[in-house]
């Protein structure tokens, strides 16, 4: 009876020993994977602060801490079992998913760049047409609203962060994408928080009783983050665009193999491959996004006459 408890405490420690050993990549893996998103996560940076614009500025941080929550909740509690749940049954659906959010963020990019080059001129509305709405409900407009744009990039940063563990055991998947999950929202979001009250700090720090270099500092951050929030909005633009279509190029063999090609070719210069890459990519997002923004189009004519 000992020998038999004797050899089922060997086991229990050798697994352990297993499992320690196995999670010992885990920071690894998450850097590798965070990597991965970097692409969804400047275009989630860029695309948040237009949510508390025009809203109270004393509610500004309740609002994205109410995103946050949510977001992480989402990723957590939906997004991590169903992609291990495709995974288990369905690992075939994993590459086909990524390409069609990968569309869908190039259709999203070519979209932010063509109301980039061709503004449409403000239509006056007739005030009858006007909603009128409550602070509160259109605090609560704008949280949804984020909310629902903040889900469709945070499945492609799960399903992502999924594809790079999927030969791993359950734990060491379980314990990175939870990671990815946590680090990926506490990052996003914190820095939204710090984006969108920058100029109250810069308004703050301008007043006459701090010194000259601190009046200086406050004034030079109220007249930059305009054009620091623009430069923003056009990389997460571009990221939408490289991101989009490099997940679509590495779901078919020939465009993987001419983007390994092209990386193989320029490996002595790895900035200037790193740029051709993203470059091809981009250009590559927006043909992207022009033919399913045609497909969008048509299929909306055709709902409209059924």
């Amino acid at each position: 009876m000992a020998s038999g408890l004797f050899a089922l405490l060997d086991d229990i420690a050798a697994l352990v020993k297993a499992s320690a050993a196995s999670l010992d990549d885990v920071p690894a893996q998450v850097a590798k994977t965070t990597g991965k998103v970097s692409g969804i996560v400047i275009d989630d940076t860029a695309v948040t602060p237009k949510y508390v614009v025009g809203l109270d500025p004393a509610r500004e941080l309740a609002i994205i801490y109410q995103i946050a929550k949510k977001s992480l909740r989402n990723k957590l509690v939906i997004l991590t079992p169903a992609a291990l749940g495709l995974g288990y049954f369905a690992p075939w659906a994993i590459t086909p998913i990524l390409m069609v959010g990968g569309a869908y963020l190039c259709f999203e990019g070519y979209e932010k760049v063509h109301a980039m080059v061709s503004p449409h001129p403000d239509v006056p509305v007739a005030s009858e047409q006007l909603q009128h709405i409550t602070p509160q409900e259109l605090e609560q407009e704008r949280v949804a609203g984020a909310v629902r744009t903040d889900m469709i990039l945070s499945a492609e940063i799960m399903a992502i962060a999924y594809s790079q563990v999927s030969d791993q055991p359950l734990v060491n998947q379980l314990v990175v994408m939870g990671a990815v999950a946590v680090f990926i929202t506490v990052a996003v979001y914190g820095f939204v928080g710090l984006l969108v009250k920058a100029d109250d700090i810069g308004l703050h720090w301008a007043q006459d009783h701090y010194p000259p270099a601190a009046q200086k500092l406050g004034r030079g951050i109220v007249h930059l983050m305009p054009r620091f929030l623009t430069v923003l909005s056009y990389v997460g633009t571009a990221a939408m665009l490289w991101v989009g279509a490099e997940i679509i190029a590495h779901g078919l063999p020939v465009t993987s193999h001419l983007l390994d090609d092209l990386a193989r070719a320029l490996a002595h210069l790895p900035v200037v491959a790193w740029l051709a890459k993203a470059l091809a990519c981009a250009v590559g997002g927006l043909l992207i996004g022009f033919v399913v923004e045609k497909i969008v189009l048509l299929g909306k004519k055709l709902f409209r006459k059924s």
